[in-house]
């Protein structure tokens, strides 16, 4: 199995979110010709297509590889060097987009996992992959969905290792092992539209705007022992108003809240009610969360990909929970999880590209991985 090949493979497929673009069914045939059992899942109106496929081997636990093969859009194409989705090996450098998030990651969990099946055609345990094509964009026919599955069937996961391109500049250099949850809102303040040589006859609602402002941006926590302070950030301010003599009827404030294993999305949004509620302005509250913190509470789980990041690039990662969200909050509903992938500098920019080097130092460690967490020691 040529690592490099699959990775070329899978970034010629179209696949922008949330379309599979024939990536998913490329692997399902992979996996299929390996024996194992694939079910091609598909979710919503639009039919997005998603991938669960288990090789077993014994009973001891089920360890899978999570990720997805959609790909951001390219943006204009002109500004690239290369085709985006005509993979180019230049200098030891493998360029087109899903370069680094994350067709590379799946063609080393192929080819890792390829090699661990033919080295121990009789281990104690299952492999799977959980793959989706429904990540970058708003992921509501997802790997969400799958989970739901999952449950559904009774199917277990014991352990899941998602291959997001977690190293920021080096290969090695850090572990995800939990998240922030995030939170979207929007704030709409209430005022009264009116003339302003009449601001008696009015309510301005931008009056109300700047205490909002300042309540929101107040302190939630000073952070955990995992994670970093909770924060809130103001994206957007919109009065809709294009002339210069109207008091506006209402103003509508966007935001984003990270928070960490200290709340709760429940608990964020109440402590939002309040500080509303106690301002005294009118105003409607709509929010909607993507997701809930998590921690990685399996020391197996951690010390196997450690031992196995180790041994190959000769680093010592951090186990970090910054960043943003990806997948692993609905992974970790129902078993560990941990993410670890290639370096995700370039990722959706211009010319994503990825070392050839990295690509396989990365199967060798998932390879690593695979030992490490089908033995009861290592």
């Amino acid at each position: 199995m040529d690592v490099l090949k699959i990775s070329s493979d899978l970034m010629s497929f179209r696949s922008i979110s949330p379309k599979s673009a024939g990536s998913l069914e490329y692997v399902k045939k992979i996996l299929d010709s390996w024996g194992f059992d694939c079910q091609l899942l598909e979710f919503g109106e639009s039919k997005v297509k998603n991938l669960y496929a288990t090789l077993s081997g014994g009973k001891g636990p089920n360890v899978c590889f999570a990720g997805h093969t959609d790909v951001v859009p390219p943006g204009d194409e002109k500004e690239w060097d290369s085709e985006p989705f005509t993979p180019l090996v230049k200098n030891g450098i493998l360029y087109g987009r899903g370069a680094s998030d994350m067709k590379t990651a799946i063609a080393a969990f192929l080819v890792s996992s390829k090699k661990f099946i033919d080295l121990n055609e009789n281990f104690n345990g299952s492999i799977s992959f959980l793959l989706t094509a429904d990540e970058e964009g708003d992921a509501d026919y997802g790997t969400k969905h799958v989970v739901d599955w999952l449950i559904k069937k009774k199917k277990k996961i014991n352990y899941c290792l998602v291959g997001e391109p977690t190293n920021p500049n080096i290969l090695g250099e850090m572990i995800k092992v939990g998240r922030r949850g995030s939170l979207n809102g929007e704030i709409i303040i209430k005022g009264k539209q009116g003339h302003v040589a009449y601001p008696e006859k009015c309510k301005n609602p931008i009056d109300d705007l700047l205490r909002v402002c300042l309540s929101l941006n107040e302190k939630l926590d000073d952070g955990s022992k995992t994670f970093q302070p909770s924060k809130l950030t103001i994206t957007s301010i919109d009065v809709g108003n294009n002339v210069t003599n109207l008091i506006p009827n209402s103003v509508k404030v966007k935001f984003n809240v990270r928070f960490n294993d200290n709340f709760k999305s429940n608990d964020i949004i109440k402590i939002l009610r309040n500080r509303l509620n106690s301002l005294k302005c009118k105003y409607e509250l709509k929010t909607k969360v993507s997701g809930e913190s998590f921690f990685n509470f399996s020391e197996k789980l951690t010390e196997a990909i450690v031992h196995a990041v180790k041994k190959v690039t000769k680093n010592n990662p951090e186990l970090s929970t910054s960043g943003g969200t990806s997948d692993a909050r609905f992974i970790s509903k129902i078993c560990p999880v941990i993410e670890f992938g290639i370096v995700g500098k370039t990722m959706h920019q211009i010319n994503e590209n990825i070392s050839i080097v990295d690509i396989k130092n990365l199967s060798e460690i998932y390879f690593l991985f695979l030992t490490n967490i089908f033995k009861d020691k290592f």
